[in-house]
């Protein structure tokens, strides 16, 4: 049977949930599971009239009883009312609760709670990238367990191009959108306090909060890093490997996240990690596979970041973790193949 896969804005989009959600629907297909993209307008989840009347629209023109795979931007900010109007089968892909963003008002974050707890019960399935999403959903959104599949994202491997050098000065690399959640403003005052250290940084992200990226700006300014810490935004791929084949380590100072794919893609550059004990993260790169600090706490990043720059026995048995870990990593039709089984699932139930 075929199903739907309503998504808003551009798959092309480079953040983590875009990307999960393009290579999964690409290989859907791959693994002989017809599945339709339905593109949605952007605003989600803060969605105008107008994405509100497209969704709607885009929702009456498929078949009935066609399974659809409802991006979690939609499906957690949504009209509950539509949900239970609908004459098929709903599967949630939610990457985190919408109302756990960092740097919410706490009204919103509280309305988005509410929203998001509502619309899961009706929800045919949910399916979620990390064993912590469905902790969180089971304990804090009353969300059956048997209702929830783990469909951990797949990865694409390095290409196997010569080895590159190191760059001189060492290179600290962040990979993560410009927005509050992702604690670029930790790193660089973090970056600060090791400023006696030689080192440059690059981060690497497209900015979704204008008013997070100036803030940086004026602290990366404030701080004397301007020449040190370079904004790279949104760069082609073939830069992007080049900057992981080039880093020393691999820095991301997040507040939250629900799996972290870029962390796992440190790994199979074979870098040292260092991020923060919260959200999946110690379930992407364990205790022992990263130096993890608590969150919020630039002090001790600072020190887990003069740690690593300073000790290569350090550097060289993190760097040797991620590379054996690394193996074991999932491919995108492994990801593929359990939202595949949801599909016939919610399709045929009990069968």
């Amino acid at each position: 049977m075929e199903a739907a896969f309503a998504i808003p804005g551009d798959l092309n989009t480079r953040t983590g949930g875009y990307i999960y959600e393009r290579r999964l629907l690409e290989s859907l297909n791959e693994i002989g599971q017809p599945t339709r993209h339905v593109r949605l307008i952007t605003s989600w989840p803060h969605p105008t009239p107008e994405a509100e009347a497209d969704l709607a629209r885009a929702l009456a023109a498929l078949p009935d009883g066609m399974p659809l795979i409802l991006d979690g931007l939609v499906f957690g900010a949504m009209d509950t009312d539509i949900l239970a109007r609908t004459q098929r089968p709903v599967i949630a892909m939610l990457h985190h609760p919408l109302g756990l963003e960092a740097g919410l008002p706490p009204d919103r974050a509280k309305a988005l709670i509410a929203r998001e707890t509502a619309n899961l019960r009706h929800a045919a399935h949910v399916v979620v990238p990390s064993p912590h999403t469905r902790e969180i959903l089971v304990a804090q959104f009353g969300v059956e367990p048997g209702r929830i599949s783990i469909a951990l994202p797949g990865f694409d491997r390095p290409s196997q191009g010569g080895p590159m050098d190191k760059a001189i000065p060492p290179l600290i690399l962040s990979v993560g959108i410009i927005c509050a959640r992702k604690g670029h403003d930790i790193l660089i005052d973090a970056l600060a306090r090791v400023a006696h250290l030689d080192w440059t940084c690059s981060i690497v992200g497209m900015t979704h909060d204008e008013g997070v990226r100036q803030a940086l700006l004026a602290q990366r300014a404030r701080l004397h890093l301007d020449h040190r810490v370079v904004f790279e935004g949104v760069v082609p791929t073939a830069r992007l490997d080049q900057l992981y084949r080039q880093a020393t380590l691999f820095a991301l100072a997040t507040r939250y996240e629900g799996y972290g794919l870029v962390l796992s893609e440190a790994q199979l550059y074979g870098l040292p990690i260092l991020s923060c004990a919260v959200g999946a993260v110690p379930q992407t790169v364990p205790d022992g596979a990263a130096l993890l600090t608590p969150p919020d706490d630039p002090a001790a990043f600072a020190a887990a970041l003069e740690r690593l720059l300073t000790d290569a026995a350090e550097r060289k048995r993190l760097a040797n973790e991620s590379a054996a870990r690394s193996t074991a990593l999932p491919h995108w039709r492994d990801t593929a193949r359990v939202m595949r089984q949801v599909v016939q699932h919610v399709a045929a139930p009990g069968v």
